[in-house]
């Protein structure tokens, strides 16, 4: 008899929306939280966004003026869209959605304020247990990241962030605290947001400050390695505090394409593809791929690494890997033949296939299909989209409606070729997408780059009421939710 193939997604299929504490909760200096790196990014106005990655940039004289402003003035972080004061109508109003999962973050220093510190804070312990207690009654299931680029300022400027080994042992403090404390209400896990973003955004990934006369790349490879012993380390402390939890690396998956089928530009596009998927390479399989340690000889980088760290890297690997997925790029032997600038965000060559953002981003629905399949071939782990979703600047209606079709075509074509990915034996856990609700920019700091089903009444400046409004994408996610993907069918 002919097997059976799953046409559409399962049943259990977690179906959600996601947010960072530092993109949305703000109250910065309450509730007895420290400074995070997240708080001196001051709010940008990029024109080229080709070259972002110089402007994502954060100096030592740039954190002490930060520092030196107690209030939120030009670093949107600090007041983001009001989540820790709004939170209980937050989850009412998105509760409405259908959705069956939220993920958002822990912000460590609302735990330990400065990193270091012997004792935890009560009051942010207190905070976090409220919101995951609260969802869990609303039947939502929280999907928990530790770490989301929002680590104590004191671990940066003190210690020098994740280059410095000791943070390995101030993370596993902090994981064990809230693994602890949370068992009973959080089953899903993620240890460290996009870590790959310490390779190419080092403070945002790593809190690295970078120094004139210094080699980045060895100091991010390095940070690198002591992330990657934290996760394992945290990875085992969830499995004997609660043998059911269930816990995820997370990736900023870049799928690269070759520009051409000339072999020269295949093996560049593999060679790229192989430096992205290191990163799940250590947390899935425990050991370094054989692509990323040529690299380290040819560049001359040597990370160091202490007896023992091999062993704990392959014995706590992870449950399951998640992703974000934002668009496809494209390789090349020789980029300078196709125009020679980045025509794709930051990095990769333009690909005149495909369509792009309002930000540059090319947008690549069948691309996650590609990823999906490519990512189950390679583990055979669950897979679990849980960042996608479109920037874009929102005009409210007369009506008072946001009229997002562009969202909803997004969001339509990408889940489209999720189901596929289902229906070619990928096992998917779920998907959120991201910005349940309007949050500020990770990389701009901007409120008008918007990607939320609910608009919020909130400028550039921090100016507006805050109000919440669903868009017309909410009531569309709303029955794709409720139809478990049938909706995505409709005209």
């Amino acid at each position: 008899m002919p097997q059976s193939q799953p046409t559409t997604f399962p049943e259990d299929f977690l179906w959600g929306v996601a947010i960072a504490a530092n993109q949305a909760e703000g109250a910065f200096d309450q509730g007895g939280k420290g400074l995070s790196q997240a708080d001196v990014v001051p709010h940008r106005r990029p024109t080229d966004y080709a070259n972002l990655e110089h402007l994502m940039r954060v100096d030592e004289a740039g954190i002490a003026e930060a520092v030196a402003e107690k209030g939120t003035g030009r670093y949107p972080k600090r007041y983001g869209v009001d989540f820790y004061h709004r939170w209980e109508s937050d989850l009412e109003l998105l509760s409405q959605l259908g959705i069956t999962a939220f993920r958002t973050s822990i912000a460590w220093s609302r735990i330990f304020p400065n990193g270091d510190d012997e004792k935890p804070n009560e009051e942010g312990l207190a905070f976090y247990e409220r919101l995951f207690t609260r969802l869990r009654e609303l039947g939502i299931e929280p999907v928990v990241t530790l770490s989301h680029y929002e680590m104590p300022l004191n671990l940066v400027t003190t210690y020098g962030g994740w280059e410095d080994r000791r943070l390995i042992g101030l993370f596993e403090r902090y994981a064990d605290t809230v693994l602890t404390r949370y068992r009973d209400l959080v089953t899903y896990w993620l240890t460290f947001n996009e870590i790959n973003s310490t390779l190419f955004e080092p403070y945002t990934g790593g809190g690295i400050i970078e120094r004139e006369g210094e080699n980045t790349r060895q100091r991010a490879f390095q940070a690198l390695h002591h992330q990657f012993l934290a996760s394992a380390l945290a990875t085992r402390r969830a499995h004997e505090v609660n043998p059911g939890a269930k816990v995820g690396c997370m990736l900023a998956r870049m799928t690269f394409y070759p520009m051409s089928c000339s072999p020269d530009d295949v093996l560049a596009a593999q060679e790229d593809n192989e430096m992205n998927l290191f990163f799940t390479d250590v947390h899935v399989r425990g050991e370094y791929n054989g692509v990323v340690r040529r690299h380290w000889a040819d560049e001359g980088i040597t990370v160091v690494m202490e007896p023992g760290d091999a062993e704990i890297l392959r014995e706590h690997t992870v449950d399951f890997v998640s992703f974000s997925y934002y668009m496809s790029m494209v390789s090349a032997a020789n980029p300078d033949q196709h125009g020679g600038t980045p025509g794709n965000l930051m990095n990769g060559i333009k690909n005149p296939h495909l369509e792009a953002s309002e930000w540059g981003w090319q947008i690549d629905p069948k691309g996650l299909r590609y990823t999906l399949r490519d990512f189950w071939s390679r583990y055979r782990l669950p897979l679990f989209v849980v960042e996608n979703g479109l920037g874009a600047v929102d005009t409210v209606a007369e009506d008072g409606t946001v009229h997002d079709d562009y969202r909803i075509a997004y969001h339509r074509e990408h889940l489209k070729q999720a189901r596929e990915a289902v229906a070619d034996g990928v096992q998917l856990l779920g998907y959120t997408a991201w910005g349940g609700l309007d949050i500020i920019s990770f990389s701009t700091s901007q409120m008008s780059k918007r990607y939320g089903f609910i608009h919020v009444d909130q400028d550039d400046e921090g100016n507006g009421t805050l109000a919440r409004t669903p868009k017309q994408s909410f009531g569309w996610y709303q029955r794709v939710i409720a139809t478990n993907g049938a909706a995505l069918d409709e005209a």
